[in-house]
Protein backbone atom coordinates (compact mmCIF):
# COMPACT_ATOMS: atom_id res chain seq x y z
CA UNK A 1 0.00 0.00 0.00
CA UNK A 2 1.33 3.45 -1.15
CA UNK A 3 1.34 5.47 2.70
CA UNK A 4 0.99 8.74 1.24
CA UNK A 5 -2.47 7.86 0.82
CA UNK A 6 -2.82 8.12 4.94
CA UNK A 7 -2.38 11.91 4.69
CA UNK A 8 -3.58 15.35 3.69
CA UNK A 9 -0.22 16.87 2.19
CA UNK A 10 2.93 15.24 0.63
CA UNK A 11 6.00 17.20 0.76
CA UNK A 12 8.27 15.97 -2.45
CA UNK A 13 11.84 17.39 -1.92
CA UNK A 14 14.57 16.13 -4.79
CA UNK A 15 17.47 15.46 -3.36
CA UNK A 16 20.78 15.43 -5.43
CA UNK A 17 24.03 15.25 -4.40
CA UNK A 18 23.14 16.78 -0.86
CA UNK A 19 24.58 15.31 1.80
CA UNK A 20 26.18 18.32 3.34
CA UNK A 21 22.41 19.14 3.46
CA UNK A 22 20.88 15.82 5.07
CA UNK A 23 21.54 17.02 8.93
CA UNK A 24 19.50 19.96 8.70
CA UNK A 25 17.04 18.51 6.04
CA UNK A 26 15.94 16.27 8.53
CA UNK A 27 16.10 18.61 11.89
CA UNK A 28 13.69 21.20 10.12
CA UNK A 29 11.76 18.93 8.29
CA UNK A 30 11.02 16.92 11.48
CA UNK A 31 10.68 20.35 13.30
CA UNK A 32 7.91 21.09 10.91
CA UNK A 33 5.70 18.19 10.37
CA UNK A 34 3.69 18.50 13.57
CA UNK A 35 3.24 22.47 12.91
CA UNK A 36 1.77 21.48 9.52
CA UNK A 37 -1.62 22.52 9.30
CA UNK A 38 -2.20 19.50 7.00
CA UNK A 39 -1.27 16.12 7.52
CA UNK A 40 1.46 15.34 6.08
CA UNK A 41 4.41 13.58 4.97
CA UNK A 42 7.80 13.92 3.53
CA UNK A 43 8.57 11.84 0.07
CA UNK A 44 12.46 12.09 -0.57
CA UNK A 45 13.26 12.19 -4.06
CA UNK A 46 16.90 10.98 -4.64
CA UNK A 47 17.84 11.94 -8.21
CA UNK A 48 20.90 9.62 -8.93
CA UNK A 49 22.75 11.32 -6.38
CA UNK A 50 26.77 10.54 -6.60
CA UNK A 51 27.65 11.26 -2.77
CA UNK A 52 26.12 9.68 0.00
CA UNK A 53 22.71 11.24 -0.10
CA UNK A 54 20.68 8.43 -0.82
CA UNK A 55 22.26 6.13 2.11
CA UNK A 56 21.84 9.49 4.37
CA UNK A 57 18.14 9.86 3.20
CA UNK A 58 17.22 6.06 3.75
CA UNK A 59 18.52 6.79 7.37
CA UNK A 60 15.99 9.40 7.94
CA UNK A 61 13.69 7.87 6.43
CA UNK A 62 14.26 4.99 8.86
CA UNK A 63 13.98 7.19 11.66
CA UNK A 64 10.70 9.38 11.13
CA UNK A 65 7.51 7.24 10.00
CA UNK A 66 6.28 10.43 7.85
CA UNK A 67 9.22 10.17 5.60
CA UNK A 68 9.73 8.05 2.53
CA UNK A 69 11.59 7.76 -0.14
CA UNK A 70 11.99 6.71 -3.69
CA UNK A 71 15.48 6.21 -5.92
CA UNK A 72 16.11 7.26 -9.31
CA UNK A 73 18.64 4.75 -10.84
CA UNK A 74 20.40 7.59 -12.63
CA UNK A 75 20.45 11.12 -12.78
CA UNK A 76 17.38 12.31 -14.54
CA UNK A 77 17.35 16.39 -13.36
CA UNK A 78 14.74 17.96 -11.27
CA UNK A 79 12.08 18.40 -13.55
CA UNK A 80 12.01 14.24 -13.89
CA UNK A 81 12.30 14.20 -9.84
CA UNK A 82 9.50 16.16 -9.10
CA UNK A 83 7.33 14.94 -11.33
CA UNK A 84 8.20 11.35 -9.93
CA UNK A 85 7.11 12.95 -6.69
CA UNK A 86 3.51 13.87 -8.56
CA UNK A 87 2.96 10.64 -10.05
CA UNK A 88 3.63 8.33 -7.24
CA UNK A 89 1.84 10.86 -4.22
CA UNK A 90 -1.55 9.53 -3.21
CA UNK A 91 -2.88 12.58 -0.96
CA UNK A 92 -5.28 14.83 -2.28
CA UNK A 93 -2.57 17.55 -2.16
CA UNK A 94 1.33 17.99 -3.09
CA UNK A 95 3.63 20.22 -2.55
CA UNK A 96 7.81 20.54 -2.90
CA UNK A 97 10.73 22.25 -1.42
CA UNK A 98 14.25 22.46 -2.57
CA UNK A 99 16.94 20.41 -0.47
CA UNK A 100 18.82 23.54 -0.39
CA UNK A 101 16.62 24.63 2.38
CA UNK A 102 16.62 28.37 1.23
CA UNK A 103 13.14 28.44 1.50
CA UNK A 104 11.20 27.44 4.08
CA UNK A 105 8.91 24.43 5.20
CA UNK A 106 7.51 26.38 7.86
CA UNK A 107 6.11 28.98 4.82
CA UNK A 108 4.39 25.67 3.60
CA UNK A 109 1.32 26.97 6.03
CA UNK A 110 1.21 30.30 4.35
CA UNK A 111 0.61 28.48 0.56
CA UNK A 112 -1.93 26.02 2.63
CA UNK A 113 -4.75 28.25 3.25
CA UNK A 114 -5.43 29.00 -1.00
CA UNK A 115 -5.34 25.59 -1.73
CA UNK A 116 -9.14 25.28 -0.75
CA UNK A 117 -9.94 27.51 -4.20
CA UNK A 118 -6.92 27.18 -5.87
CA UNK A 119 -5.36 24.56 -7.62
CA UNK A 120 -1.76 25.76 -7.56
CA UNK A 121 -0.44 28.30 -5.02
CA UNK A 122 3.34 29.19 -5.45
CA UNK A 123 5.74 30.98 -3.44
CA UNK A 124 7.60 34.49 -4.02
CA UNK A 125 10.83 34.90 -3.01
CA UNK A 126 10.88 38.15 -1.38
CA UNK A 127 14.17 39.57 -0.28
CA UNK A 128 15.98 37.08 -2.86
CA UNK A 129 19.08 36.28 -1.20
CA UNK A 130 20.84 34.96 -4.51
CA UNK A 131 23.55 37.32 -6.15
CA UNK A 132 22.83 40.10 -8.42
CA UNK A 133 23.62 38.05 -11.38
CA UNK A 134 21.45 35.08 -10.18
CA UNK A 135 18.75 37.90 -9.72
CA UNK A 136 18.69 39.39 -12.90
CA UNK A 137 18.97 35.96 -14.73
CA UNK A 138 16.19 35.02 -13.03
CA UNK A 139 14.28 38.32 -14.03
CA UNK A 140 15.09 38.13 -18.09
CA UNK A 141 14.01 34.42 -17.69
CA UNK A 142 10.67 35.36 -16.14
CA UNK A 143 9.78 37.84 -18.16
CA UNK A 144 10.44 36.05 -21.35
CA UNK A 145 8.88 33.23 -19.74
CA UNK A 146 5.27 35.42 -19.13
CA UNK A 147 5.51 37.00 -22.81
CA UNK A 148 5.78 33.67 -24.30
CA UNK A 149 3.25 31.61 -22.42
CA UNK A 150 0.61 34.46 -21.08
CA UNK A 151 0.82 33.39 -17.24
CA UNK A 152 1.73 36.48 -14.74
CA UNK A 153 3.68 34.11 -12.16
CA UNK A 154 6.39 36.23 -11.33
CA UNK A 155 8.88 33.80 -9.84
CA UNK A 156 8.54 30.33 -11.23
CA UNK A 157 11.76 29.44 -10.03
CA UNK A 158 10.37 29.67 -6.27
CA UNK A 159 10.64 26.14 -5.06
CA UNK A 160 8.22 25.91 -2.43
CA UNK A 161 4.76 25.46 -4.03
CA UNK A 162 1.43 23.77 -3.17
CA UNK A 163 -0.77 21.39 -6.05
CA UNK A 164 -3.87 19.76 -5.90
CA UNK A 165 -2.61 16.08 -6.94
CA UNK A 166 -5.01 15.41 -9.37
CA UNK A 167 -4.15 18.42 -11.19
CA UNK A 168 -0.39 17.82 -10.92
CA UNK A 169 -0.31 14.63 -12.00
CA UNK A 170 -1.76 15.35 -15.31
CA UNK A 171 0.91 17.92 -15.53
CA UNK A 172 3.21 16.54 -19.14
CA UNK A 173 7.01 15.29 -18.85
CA UNK A 174 9.45 17.18 -19.73
CA UNK A 175 12.66 19.06 -18.64
CA UNK A 176 12.20 22.41 -17.59
CA UNK A 177 8.58 21.65 -16.43
CA UNK A 178 8.88 22.86 -12.89
CA UNK A 179 9.50 26.39 -14.64
CA UNK A 180 6.18 26.23 -16.54
CA UNK A 181 3.79 24.73 -13.32
CA UNK A 182 1.45 27.89 -13.70
CA UNK A 183 0.92 27.89 -17.33
CA UNK A 184 0.55 24.00 -17.37
CA UNK A 185 -2.17 24.44 -14.21
CA UNK A 186 -3.58 26.94 -16.55
CA UNK A 187 -4.32 24.33 -19.54
CA UNK A 188 -5.97 22.65 -17.21
CA UNK A 189 -8.34 25.70 -16.41
CA UNK A 190 -6.48 25.60 -13.50
CA UNK A 191 -6.42 29.14 -10.28
CA UNK A 192 -3.23 30.16 -9.50
CA UNK A 193 -2.45 31.90 -6.59
CA UNK A 194 0.86 33.68 -5.48
CA UNK A 195 2.17 34.42 -1.92
CA UNK A 196 4.90 35.90 -1.01
CA UNK A 197 7.58 33.67 1.16
CA UNK A 198 11.35 34.08 2.45
CA UNK A 199 14.24 33.30 1.00
CA UNK A 200 17.59 32.12 2.73
CA UNK A 201 20.94 31.95 1.41
CA UNK A 202 22.75 28.85 0.76
CA UNK A 203 24.64 27.31 3.65
CA UNK A 204 25.92 24.18 2.51
CA UNK A 205 26.17 21.86 -0.69
CA UNK A 206 26.49 23.57 -4.21
CA UNK A 207 23.91 25.17 -6.63
CA UNK A 208 22.81 22.46 -9.36
CA UNK A 209 21.96 25.75 -11.67
CA UNK A 210 24.15 27.95 -14.41
CA UNK A 211 23.84 30.47 -16.87
CA UNK A 212 22.94 27.88 -19.19
CA UNK A 213 19.82 25.94 -17.11
CA UNK A 214 18.73 29.32 -15.44
CA UNK A 215 18.20 31.10 -18.69
CA UNK A 216 19.18 30.02 -21.92
CA UNK A 217 17.25 26.86 -21.32
CA UNK A 218 14.04 27.97 -20.00
CA UNK A 219 13.94 30.44 -23.02
CA UNK A 220 14.29 27.52 -25.51
CA UNK A 221 11.80 25.47 -23.33
CA UNK A 222 8.96 28.49 -23.55
CA UNK A 223 9.06 27.79 -27.53
CA UNK A 224 8.18 23.77 -26.61
CA UNK A 225 5.01 24.90 -24.82
CA UNK A 226 4.04 27.55 -27.50
CA UNK A 227 4.39 24.26 -29.69
CA UNK A 228 2.37 22.01 -26.79
CA UNK A 229 -0.69 24.93 -26.05
CA UNK A 230 -2.45 24.33 -28.83
CA UNK A 231 -2.15 20.63 -28.80
CA UNK A 232 -3.54 19.94 -25.31
CA UNK A 233 -6.26 18.61 -24.76
CA UNK A 234 -8.49 19.21 -22.13
CA UNK A 235 -11.16 15.89 -21.49
CA UNK A 236 -13.84 14.97 -19.66
CA UNK A 237 -15.03 12.08 -18.37
CA UNK A 238 -18.94 12.14 -18.70
CA UNK A 239 -20.04 8.33 -17.95
CA UNK A 240 -18.11 4.41 -17.44
CA UNK A 241 -18.42 1.14 -16.33
CA UNK A 242 -14.94 0.87 -14.45
CA UNK A 243 -16.61 1.54 -11.02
Amino acid sequence: MNQTADYDFTIIVPVYNEEDNAAALEQRLSAFLPQCSRRACILFVDDGSRDRSRELIAGICSRHPDMFYISFASNCGLSAAIKAGFDAARSPLVGYIDADLQTAPEDFNLLLPHAVDHELVMGIRAARKDSAFKRLQSKIANGFRRMMTGDDALDTGCPLKVLHTDVARRVPMFTGMHRFLPALVGLQNGRVKQVPVRHFPRVAGTSKFSLSNRLVGPMMDCFAFRWMRPRWYNYRIGSTNLD
